[in-house]
């Protein structure tokens, strides 16, 4: 048998192969349906660009446990994953970013069942490491000379900076509008800005090249990340399977140690 995981970035388009040995039984390609009671084929879960990591790491897992299954990975921004659903792209599960995204995909009658929400996320100030322009809060984001990448509003990661923005009382003209948060983090790792609003754990997956700055103002733009099975989703019991797994003990561990908050 063999097994393996490919990472489909679609606004990079880049696919990531990773391949082990193990018996596969069922036709992968048209979803397989169920082995021995376990999930079979391919599962592919649209998730939103802050899950990178934590979701590479359960999709192994979850393959670990199901011999057989081959997870493929969408990763992108929940807006965008959301408008691929709607357009009819075939996929299994959506987990997004925020509940605006999800009611997207649920007000059209896309999902099978009532999402859930299996983590939650905040904000941090991304900063070059040794924070260069001494950034302490969001009032110094609007001061003269530091460049801001902001994801666009549409993006959950856009719309919680600019409610933080709000509470703080700030406002600021971002040099860029990031379709993600990987984006937008990408921005300070090159240099091209002097911060950037992104979620925790984005800052912490990168914290060899970035330092996060924590804000007070972060506690009112807290993302509640919900997750449901597809209604024409080609493989429904691994999906089902999938969904399922997220909510379990070592799903949620992997989430915790990468920052995100428990539901």
């Amino acid at each position: 048998m063999s097994r393996r995981t490919r990472f489909v970035a679609v606004a990079l388009a880049v696919t990531v192969l990773a391949t082990a040995g193990c018996d596969r039984t069922g036709d992968p390609a048209s979803g397989g349906d169920t082995r021995d009671g376990r999930a079979a084929g391919t599962v592919t879960v649209f998730a939103a660009a802050s899950l990178t990591e934590s979701f590479t790491r359960i999709a192994s897992d979850f393959e670990a446990a199901n011999p057989g299954v081959t997870v493929t990975l969408n990763l992108a921004g929940s807006s965008a994953l959301a408008n691929q659903i709607a357009q009819g792209a075939p996929a299994d599960v959506f987990a997004s970013a925020a509940p605006k995204n999800m009611a997207t995909v649920t007000e059209a009658g896309d999902a099978d069942g009532t999402p859930f929400v299996f983590a939650r996320n905040q904000l941090v100030i991304a900063v070059p490491s040794g924070n260069p322009k001494g950034v302490t809060g969001l009032a110094d984001l609007a001061r003269p000379g530091v460049k801001v990448a902001l994801c666009a509003d549409q993006v959950p990661c856009g719309a919680a900076a600019r409610t933080a923005l709000t509470a703080a009382g700030v406002g600021l003209t971002p040099v860029t509008l990031e379709q993600d948060v990987k984006g937008a983090l990408a921005k300070v790792k090159l240099g091209e800005v002097d911060a950037a609003l992104v979620y925790r754990t984005d800052a912490r997956a990168a914290s060899s090249d970035v330092t996060g700055v924590e804000f007070p103002e972060s506690a009112r733009a807290i993302n509640d990340y919900p997750i449901v099975a597809l209604k024409d989703a080609p493989n429904p019991a691994g999906a089902r399977a999938f969904v399922a797994y997220v909510r379990s003990t070592p799903a949620q561990t992997v989430l915790a140690a990468a920052g995100f908050q428990a539901p």
